[in-house]
């Protein structure tokens, strides 16, 4: 299976990502066929673990949606199965210096690139039996998060290192790690500042940057700054906008009767 997330940055268009905080095959399987380019599971603030991980990425196998991991450490151990489990890219938070970013890679790609164990357990199935150890370390995507006050001091060096394809910004930790408020579409011109910047530093070196937003709004702000991929709050975000706004309607449209 090609990743389709590549295939999309190599054309010049922006990938749109849906997120998963709920542990549920059914909740994947609907949001996969809403539209979105990848679907990113997330287990590290998400209400997620392996197991739903897996759980999730088979329910959404049938439609053509790229599956991605947020893991919650830049730790071997987690890296390695999640991309066993069957994720083609790994968005990693906390990613600060130049080494962390070095260890991140290692972790991700097999020999003689990294130092990843073999044991695609379900991974392997996609695509041709036998073929997905030949084409894992081009396929799969190292993402490491931009989301504090180090990593933007040390933004070139950590977007140097070989074999990130892009980097994904935590607007609500970037701030929070400034002094703001933590939140998700941000205005202040010292963080507009850094998105400009990263955004020139990985325009340089063909890398592709991502940030979570608020909603369609922010996103639509975001591409139009420049950025890549372009995330659509989550899953359990999207489930109370939705009834909130209806219920809300269904009062105010009651004549008080609701």
């Amino acid at each position: 299976m090609a990743n389709r997330v590549k295939e999309i940055w190599a054309s010049g268009k922006v990938v749109v990502n849906a997120w998963l905080a709920i542990p549920s095959g059914f909740s994947a399987e609907v949001m996969a066929q809403c539209g979105f380019d990848s679907v990113t599971v997330d287990i590290q603030h998400g209400v997620q673990d392996y197991q739903s991980m897996v759980t999730c990425f088979q329910a959404m196998s049938g439609q053509p949606v790229t599956p991605m991991v947020r893991v919650p450490w830049n730790e071997p151990g987690i890296i390695g199965k999640v991309l066993d489990g069957g994720a083609y890219g790994v968005i990693c938070p906390m990613v600060n210096t130049k080494e962390e970013a070095q260890n991140f890679v290692q972790y991700a790609k097999y020999p003689p690139l990294g130092t990843r164990s073999n044991g695609p357990i379900r991974s392997g199935l996609y695509g041709a039996a036998g073929d997905y150890q030949t084409t894992a370390n081009d396929e799969t995507l190292c993402i490491p998060m931009l989301e504090t006050r180090t990593a933007v001091e040390n933004m070139e060096s950590i977007l140097d290192v070989e074999g990130i394809a892009g980097v994904y910004v935590g607007p609500s930790d970037l701030g929070f790690s400034y002094g703001l408020v933590p939140k998700l579409d941000r205005e202040e011109p010292e963080i507009m500042k850094i998105y400009e910047k990263l955004i020139k530093e990985c325009g340089t070196r063909g890398i592709y940057p991502g940030i979570h937003c608020s909603g369609p709004a922010g996103a639509k702000r975001a591409i139009d700054m420049g950025f890549k991929l372009v995330t659509l709050l989550n899953d359990s975000g999207c489930l109370a906008i939705a009834a909130k706004s209806w219920v809300a309607e269904t009062r105010s449209g009651s004549g008080g009767k609701a």
